[in-house]
């Protein structure tokens, strides 16, 4: 083993995971390469489906996958731990010492030798330093947080019943500071919620109890996409009772109150920022590579780092360019399924002598989904020049269809077929909401 070519990949993300199934199908398999995969959890849930998981409408525990048995089952080998630096001269990978729940150290410090280094870190929220952000604020970067986002959620449904039941005032405001396709699709699942929540014993406190806001700074929700899909959103948005603020730039956040750039002070009793991300801090200093200002490595077309042949990095982490463009890749899902395909190429052409693969992305489109209510989103994007706007069951066939190809990257079609007949089971006997 110590003999074969050895690739790291660090981060299993949905770009980092899908990369080393690949190469592990393709290379560790045959014994071609020796392919490592370093995270610093122990399971992966697709990222997207973070809001779902804080809602509680999807149950993480069923989503989840595990890395020491996918990498059993694919070929590849799992390091439990934190990427923390890297040594270019020596091709070394530093991951810091990895501690239990009590701040005790289980392992300590580990250098991992590597001959072609992939960093695939993803990107945690961007608060853009504003005050009183990251104390009073709650982020959805992680499954960690996520399922401490449903507990708070559950206890704040569970107060305010009570206060309910005993006639005390009991209304309960929610902020989401943010209205890119987390922020939105995170109000429609919060108001199901708040639907589906009285069903299950909480019947004191109503719906029109709790107040959902979205605040945005730009002009309008979903800035980034389409107008037409911006408007259809605003129209569901109201249409499930969440009010809208655009124009709205957040100044300070303070325990309990959101406050506006104009002074405007918003009651909060729980405050979501979904209003940007930016590549982890530690990337701005990795031994010397070429980063930007928002922490993200600088990568050639090929995703080949500036300053080192030997180190990769795509997804959310690298700053990627195209042609014709002097904006880089967007820091979206389908771009990282798409630049783990490409990487892969290139990744088995190094080990034969042959050319890198230049990355061009193809914008298929975006789609946002309104929790059981409906989806909107355009096809296409960039292919036909134009977007085709579509809607309701067929929108939301396309939008499961993209977590199913994420899916088949994993497991196989066989495989994904036996979990989408296993989900339909627990969907039938299980409560609509995670109730714990």
């Amino acid at each position: 083993m110590d003999k074969l070519h050895h690739i790291v990949v660090v981060g299993g993300g949905a770009g980092g995971l899908e990369l080393v199934t690949s190469l592990g199908r393709k290379l560790g398999k045959k014994g071609k390469a020796r392919i490592t995969l370093v995270d610093a959890g122990l399971t992966h849930v697709w990222k997207p489906l973070l809001h779902e998981v804080a809602s509680g409408s999807l149950d993480a525990n069923s989503n989840e996958v595990n890395y020491r048995a996918h990498a059993r089952q694919h070929h590849y080998e799992f390091q439990l731990g934190r990427m923390s630096n890297v040594n270019r001269e020596t091709k070394t990978l530093v991951i810091s010492p990895f501690l239990d729940e009590d701040g005790k150290e289980v392992v300590p410090e580990r250098n991992l030798q590597y001959d072609t280094l992939v960093i695939a870190v993803g990107s945690t929220a961007n608060d853009f330093g504003t005050p009183g952000a990251q104390e009073n604020c709650l982020f959805l970067d992680s499954l960690k947080q996520a399922r401490r986002f449903h507990n708070l959620l559950l206890n704040a449904f569970l107060r305010k019943n009570h206060e309910a039941r005993q006639g005390q005032e009991h209304a309960l405001n929610i902020s989401i500071i943010g209205a890119g396709a987390t922020g939105v699709e995170l109000a429609a699942e919060l108001r199901l919620a708040s639907r589906e929540l009285p069903v299950y014993g909480m019947n004191h406190l109503k719906a029109s109890d709790v107040t959902i806001t979205v605040i945005e700074a730009a002009d309008r929700i979903l800035p980034a996409l389409p107008e037409r899909l911006s408007a259809a959103a605003t129209k569901e948005l109201g249409n499930q009772h969440v009010t809208v603020l655009n124009g709205q730039p957040v100044s300070e956040i303070r325990p309990g109150i959101v406050v506006m750039k104009d002074g405007t002070e918003l009651p909060s009793d729980m405050t979501i920022w979904a209003a940007g991300i930016k590549a982890p801090a530690f990337l701005a200093n990795v031994d010397g590579l070429e980063s930007n200002r928002g922490n993200q490595l600088v990568v050639h077309q090929t995703m080949e780092t500036t300053r080192d042949s030997n180190i990769f990095a795509f997804g959310d982490c690298a700053a990627c360019p195209q042609p014709n463009t002097d904006k880089p890749v967007a820091p979206r899902a389908q771009a990282a399924h798409q630049q783990a395909a490409t990487l892969f190429k290139t990744l088995c052409n190094r080990l034969e002598g042959k050319d890198a693969v230049p990355f061009v992305y193809n914008d298929y489109g975006s789609l946002i989904n309104f929790s059981h209510y409906t989806t909107v989103g355009n096809l296409m994007g960039s292919l036909s020049g134009r977007g085709l706007y579509i809607e309701g069951k067929v929108a939301r066939m396309f939008y499961v269809s993209l977590y199913r190809m994420h899916q088949v990257a994993l497991h196989g079609f066989l495989r994904t077929g036996v979990i989408w007949f296993m989900d339909k089971i627990s969907r039938a006997m299980q409560p609509r909401l995670k109730l714990h």
